[in-house]
């Protein structure tokens, strides 16, 4: 904890020598997928706060700094034979960036998002100062608030997480099914089981469904590879049964970035092999989609032959009730697949997070969609994106704010609770120094 605080510290004054200008986390690593309009700033170095400072597998937690990327964090929990309660599908995603956007896999239908297992939280605010936030505490309104606040009440570096036991393998079985309202009912079904600890699935077309359920096992008949040559999601149609070692199923979707990597032309078999095991992960995916954004490529090609595109990038938690017609209006309207299905619900049902409202008595599914559209025609700005959130906004669901957004200020403080917000800002961020959360996730500022 010494090289903590020495850390924290220097960049406490940082941070105050940098007041009245332009703010933003200097780090390797972003999983946002919106552009940015706010022109020059200045950049907090974080990126030595990648530390795991302790695995307490006793007690099921593990203190970790909050630019500590998944990769490592898992790593060194499973030497403890633990694992962080929720582990988002990527290597590069950070446990800190998790928290403030909403983080989900598919231990979610038990212990809720990735804030749902922070039991405290030390926060640096925009002045320059600290706070330690747990549940209970003088701060608790920050704890209950930081959620979905996208580092404008401030950036968390040191968390402490609950951690659960694991065993050397998972057990995979997935499940067929061609009817949407069977597809779910089984899917809230399998969640309500006491011996599944993983529940996810994919839409890889109308009739054509899979539900995966994983439950730890000490021994396994064969593992499978999915790091290299064959590629996990297309097994879900080819058989009904497998097994990976625990680490393996938690990044089973890292490999090829769940579908996407086939943008990056990686389930070719020839490309594949000049990328070579070690590149075929989210961190090498994500730098060379920051470089096609810098330099735009695709939109040049795009350009030269004829088509306007839009980027469909989204994650939503629609109310259980509703997932039947939500799917029915995607296949109506986006269209491209596959899409991945996770089902999510509180872990605690007296907790209320301010600025990511679920009802905690009920049982979500997330959707997540990512992808370009290509057309002839030219369409407004947003076409789609702006049908996603209506729909959203009518099923009473949830949208993720990683990614595009195109609210209204009005609809978006309806969502994302104003008073709630206003008053944290008013707070913990008295002098405006991070920016306002609609500047930052619509406006792109």
């Amino acid at each position: 904890m010494a090289r903590y605080q020495e850390k924290k510290q220097r960049l406490m004054e940082a941070l105050r020598s940098a007041r009245g200008e332009n703010i933003r986390l200097g780090k390797t690593t972003s999983n946002l997928f919106r552009e940015r309009h706010g022109g020059p700033a200045q950049k907090l170095d974080v990126r030595d706060f990648n530390n795991v400072l302790h695995v307490d597998a006793v007690n099921g937690q593990v203190v970790v700094e909050g630019m500590t990327p998944y990769a490592k964090l898992v790593a060194e929990c499973l030497k403890h034979n633990v694992m962080p309660a929720v582990v988002p599908q990527l290597k590069s995603i950070t446990i800190g960036g998790a928290t403030v956007g909403c983080g989900i896999e598919s231990s979610s239908f038990r212990y809720g998002l990735v804030h749902e297992t922070v039991q405290e939280m030390e926060i640096l605010l925009g002045d320059g100062r600290t706070v330690l936030c747990t549940p209970d505490n003088e701060h608790r309104d920050l704890f209950y608030g930081f959620p979905n606040s996208y580092g404008t009440l401030g950036y968390a570096l040191l968390l402490k997480v609950r951690t659960v036991p694991v065993k050397k393998y998972v057990k995979l079985s997935h499940i067929r099914h061609a009817d949407p309202e069977g597809f779910f009912a089984d899917l809230a079904r399998q969640c309500e089981r006491a011996d599944v600890d993983f529940v996810d699935g994919v839409v890889f077309g109308r009739r054509d469904m899979v539900i995966t359920l994983g439950q730890f096992t000490d021994a396994a008949p064969y593992a499978s590879d999915y790091t290299y040559e064959r590629i996990y999601y297309k097994s879900l149609r080819e058989r009904a049964e497998d097994f990976l070692t625990t680490a393996d199923y938690l990044w089973r979707w890292d490999t090829d970035w769940f579908w996407c990597s086939k943008n990056l032309l990686a389930q070719n078999p020839v490309i594949r092999r000049l990328y070579g095991r070690q590149r075929l992960n989210s961190v090498t995916y994500t730098k060379l989609m920051r470089l096609n954004s810098r330099w735009k490529f695709t939109r040049a090609i795009d350009k030269l032959l004829g088509f306007h595109t839009e980027s469909v990038i989204q994650d939503v938690e629609i109310p259980l009730e509703h997932a039947p017609e939500f799917l029915a209006f995607y296949h109506d309207v986006i269209r491209f697949m596959p899409v991945w299905i996770c089902p999510t619900r509180a872990w605690n049902r007296q907790a209320r997070f301010d600025l990511y409202r679920m009802d905690p008595q009920k049982l979500y599914v997330n959707f997540g969609f990512w992808d370009v559209i290509r057309g002839r025609k030219k369409l407004p700005p947003g076409h789609y994106n702006r049908q996603v959130e209506q729909k959203v906004m009518a099923m009473q669901g949830m949208k993720s704010l990683y990614s595009d957004s195109y609210f209204s200020p009005e609809q978006f403080w309806e969502i994302y609770n104003r008073p709630a917000y206003e008053r944290l800002k008013q707070k913990y961020d008295p002098g405006g120094t991070l920016k306002d959360l609609y500047r930052k996730c619509v406006l792109k500022g």
